[in-house]
């Protein structure tokens, strides 16, 4: 038996493994990185591993969401397939995640690649919502909804796109899906817009802000509450927290100064309102300004945090706020559900899985039901599950699938690919 391979070729980060696995034995960057002191391209586990990333240059075959440099994705999945999976594609079978509504011109690049130049024996393609459902349901038990109705809402927050897809019986029901042109990386590039604009330019650190919105964003519940807060000088600004950048010689990684600040706004009651502080809410004197001004300390390398931390996700949930012409998660999530048979409502509304890397924000799954409730029936129960691991959660639900007994059966083998060409061999994935 050929050895199957399991690919979720996010736009952020590659997983990829052998089926049959739990966990996926290679997990890296999607992209290639040259960091200032290095004169070649780092790729895939060079650059995870880099001790500096301070100004990395980076060059990604995705644009939003979409793979627009073949070449560049083929020298991403050599350095998988040969140097760290240690595979040889000629006598292994292809399962590989793509992005939901992938173009056909992007379609047959990624046969041509897969057949042509690595020579893979056969491909199966699949979509991350049905694969998060496939894992869910295997993991429920017996009495509960999702595994008695085989049918969820896939809330999929990834790098470049958001998406809410119901999933029914395996199958994700396309012409519900909804989208939200937002994921991790406007995320991260707002992040690095207001740190850049309010103290120091970090407009060319991708992967350091990247740890910055990982370690200290969180979900607001109440976000006028929370800039009220954020207004507050001092001790009673319970969500400024400082944030260390890499010098290059003492420490090569960023770092949170106090882990221990950084979570003092875990100590807000949920929902309560703020008691009124005098201090807090009189207008600060030119005087005062002037004295904070001289307080920070220009050639320390690092920079504070305060609204920026609520207000970065709060994108996902609040669009419009920002200028943006989308419908929020919540909203998003309602006109998927009203695009399915009426019967499935309320079973959606109950059986809703929250996957990708932007999920795991604190207070997340807290906020969605917070926003959905008032735009659903009261009739309706909301039911929001987390996955254990959302990076990991897809490439899970592939390997499940690839080791199935019939599975490879289900392929596109090459002769057929070779016989009939890629448009007619996609059809057997489409439903």
């Amino acid at each position: 038996m050929s050895n199957i391979v399991v690919l979720d070729n996010g736009a952020g980060l590659c997983k990829a493994g052998i089926a049959g696995e739990r966990d996926p034995s290679v997990i890296v960057p999607n992209c290639l990185g040259r960091p200032i002191a290095s004169k070649k391209w780092l790729i895939a586990d060079q650059l995870h591993t880099c001790e500096d990333l301070t100004s990395v240059s980076i060059r990604r075959p995705f644009d939003r969401g979409y793979l627009i440099n073949p070449d560049l994705q083929k020298e991403i999945w050599e350095r998988i397939f040969r140097s760290l999976l240690h595979i040889d594609p000629t006598h292994s079978t292809l399962l590989l995640v793509e992005p939901l509504f992938n173009l056909p011109s992007i379609q047959r690049s990624i046969d041509e690649i897969v057949f042509e130049d690595f020579g893979f024996q056969s491909l199966f393609v699949a979509d991350s919502p049905s694969l998060v459902h496939l894992y869910e349901t295997s993991r429920c038990r017996g009495d509960e909804l999702l595994g008695k109705g085989q049918c969820s809402l896939v809330v999929d927050c990834g790098f470049s796109f958001t998406h809410a897809a119901p999933v029914l019986q395996n199958f994700t029901i396309n012409h519900g899906v909804k989208r939200l042109d937002l994921g991790g990386k406007a995320l991260t590039n707002y992040l690095k817009e207001l740190v850049s604009y309010r103290s120091i330019n970090v407009m060319d650190e991708t992967f350091i802000m990247d740890d910055v919105k990982e370690k200290l964003c969180f979900v607001s519940l109440d976000v006028p509450r929370d800039l009220q807060i954020a207004r507050s000088r001092g001790k009673d600004n319970l969500f400024r927290s400082s944030y260390v950048l890499p010098d290059g010689i003492e420490h090569m990684k960023g770092f949170v100064k106090d882990p221990d600040q950084a979570k003092r706004y875990l100590t807000l009651e949920d929902g309560l309102p703020l008691e009124t502080n005098e201090d807090m809410n009189r207008p600060r004197s030119n005087k005062e300004k002037a004295e904070e001004r001289k307080k920070v300390d220009l050639t320390k390398n690092e920079f504070d945090l305060t609204n920026e931390r609520f207000l970065v996700p709060e994108m996902i949930f609040q669009p419009a706020d920002l200028g943006m012409n989308q419908a929020g998660l919540a909203e998003c999530i309602v006109r998927a559900v009203n695009s399915c048979h009426p019967h499935l409502h309320p079973v959606l509304y109950e059986s809703i899985i929250l996957t990708g890397g932007s999920t795991l924000f604190p207070r997340f799954a807290q906020r969605l039901e917070r926003d959905l409730r008032p735009l659903i029936p009261d009739d309706y129960q909301v039911k929001i599950t987390t996955q254990e691991d959302p990076i990991l959660g897809v490439w899970r639900g592939g390997s499940l699938l690839a080791s199935s007994p019939d599975f490879e059966s289900t392929c596109v083998t090459k002769s057929e690919y070779e016989e009939y060409g890629s448009a007619r061999c996609r059809r057997r994935f489409f439903h």
